[in-house]
C-alpha cells in the first residue's frame, strides 16, 4: 500500500505544479485575446472572467500520469494494467476536449457539439467498457449487447451533460470531480489498479489547483472558469471511470458490496437536477434546450444563500448521498429501493427550498 501512496502522490504533485505554472499563462492568454466568459441575465458573475481554465486539464493529466507509468516502470520492469478501452477514453478524451476548445472559442451549435459527444461516447462499448450488469436495479441484473450498449452510452452522455449544466458557479463542477476522483482513487487503491489509481490522482492535482484559481483567484487578478473544454473532458474521463470502477468490482474480491452503489451515489446531485429540470422545461411547454435559471445552484442562491453557501450545501449533499447510500446498501437494502429513497430526500430538499423563498417573498 505504501509504494501505491507514493504514486498517488507523485502523479498528484506533477499535475499539479503543471497546472499551477500553466493557468496564469491560459489567463494572460485569454486577456490578450479577449477570450472572456461575458456576464448576462442568466448567469450569477457580473464581471467578464477569462474562460480558458480546462484547457489545464488533459495535458497536466497526460503528463502526471505518463511520468508516473515510467516511474513504475523503472522500479518493477513491469507496465500497470493499460486496456483497450484506455487507448480509446485517450481518442475519445481528444475529441471532446478539442470540441470543447473549439465551443469556448467559437461557441458551437449545440447539435455539433452532441454529435462529437455520441460518437466518443459510443466508442467506450466498443473495447467491452461496457454496463453489462445493473446489480438488481429494478430487478435486473445482466444485460444483453442490445441493451447494455445504449444504456452505457447513455450513462456517458448523461453524466458528461450534467456536469457540463451545473457548472454554474465558482468551484461547483471541479468541487464535484474532486470528490468524485478521491473516492476513485481509494477504489482503484484498494483493487491494486495502478494505471486507474494514477490517471485519478493526476487529474484530481490539475482540478484542485483549478479549484483555488476559479474560487479563491479574485482577490489576486487570477480568477478563471474551465469552459466547456474543462466541463466536457472532466465529465468524460468521470464517466469512464465511474464505469471502469462497476466493471472491475465486478470481479474483484476487494470490494465488498453492490458494485453500482458508489459510482451511481456519487453522480446523484448533478444527473437528479439535469433530470429535474428537463421534466419542468417539458411541463413548462418550454424548450430544454433553452438555458435558464433551474438548476439547483440557481435555487440556493434564490433561497438567500450566498455563491460559497450554495456550493458548500450542493457538495454536502453530494456527501449526504454517498454516506447514506453506502449505510443503506451495507444492511442489506437493495439498490432499487435506494434510488426510490434517493428521490424521495431530492424531492425533500428541493420542497424545503421552496417553502423557503415562498416564506421570504411572503415576508
Amino acid at each position: 500500500m505504501t509504494s501505491y501512496i507514493i504514486y498517488i502522490i507523485i502523479s498528484f504533485l506533477i499535475s499539479a505544479a503543471c497546472t499551477g505554472v500553466l493557468i496564469p499563462i491560459i489567463i494572460a492568454f485569454c486577456r490578450k485575446y479577449n477570450f472572456y466568459d461575458q456576464p448576462n441575465h442568466r448567469k450569477v458573475h457580473q464581471k467578464a472572467i477569462p474562460r480558458l481554465g480546462g484547457l489545464a486539464f488533459l495535458p497536466t493529466m497526460a503528463l502526471g500520469t505518463t511520468v508516473t507509468t515510467l516511474i513504475y516502470y523503472n522500479q518493477t520492469q513491469s507496465l500497470p494494467q493499460f486496456t483497450y478501452s484506455a487507448v480509446l477514453m485517450i481518442l475519445g478524451s481528444v475529441v471532446i476536449y478539442l470540441i470543447g476548445l473549439l465551443d469556448d472559442l467559437l461557441n458551437l451549435p449545440a447539435i455539433t457539439k452532441f454529435f462529437f459527444m455520441l460518437c466518443c461516447s459510443i466508442l467506450l462499448p466498443f473495447c467491452s467498457l461496457m454496463i453489462n450488469n445493473v446489480h438488481g436495479l429494478f430487478g435486473f441484473y445482466e444485460l444483453s449487447l442490445w441493451v447494455g450498449f445504449p444504456i452505457t452510452v447513455l450513462v456517458i452522455l448523461t453524466i458528461v451533460n450534467s456536469l457540463n449544466l451545473i457548472d454554474g458557479i465558482d468551484g461547483l463542477a471541479s468541487g464535484i470531480a474532486c470528490v468524485c476522483l478521491i473516492v476513485f482513487i481509494l477504489i482503484f487503491q484498494d483493487l491494486h489498479s495502478i494505471f486507474f489509481m494514477t490517471i485519478s490522482s493526476a487529474l484530481l492535482g490539475s482540478v484542485l489547483v483549478f479549484f483555488c484559481f476559479n474560487v479563491f483567484g479574485r482577490e489576486r487578478g487570477y480568477k478563471i472558469f474551465m469552459g466547456d473544454a474543462g466541463s466536457l473532458i472532466l465529465g468524460y474521463i468521470l464517466s469512464y471511470l465511474a464505469i471502469k470502477t462497476i466493471l472491475i468490482c465486478d470481479k474483484d474480491i476487494y470490494f465488498i458490496g453492490n458494485p453500482l452503489l458508489v459510482p451511481y451515489s456519487l453522480f446523484i446531485v448533478p444527473v437528479f437536477d439535469l433530470v429535474r429540470v428537463f421534466f419542468t422545461r417539458l411541463l413548462n411547454g418550454q424548450s430544454v434546450f433553452v438555458a435558464d435559471k433551474r438548476h439547483i445552484h440557481h435555487v440556493l442562491m434564490s433561497s438567500g444563500l450566498s455563491m460559497r453557501a450554495s456550493l458548500a450545501t450542493i457538495l454536502l449533499l453530494m456527501l449526504f448521498f454517498l454516506l447514506v447510500n453506502i449505510g443503506l446498501g451495507s444492511v442489506g437494502i437493495g439498490l432499487t429501493s435506494i434510488f426510490f429513497i434517493n428521490i424521495a430526500i431530492f424531492a425533500t430538499f428541493f420542497l424545503i427550498l421552496r417553502a423557503i423563498r415562498q416564506h421570504k417573498s411572503g415576508s
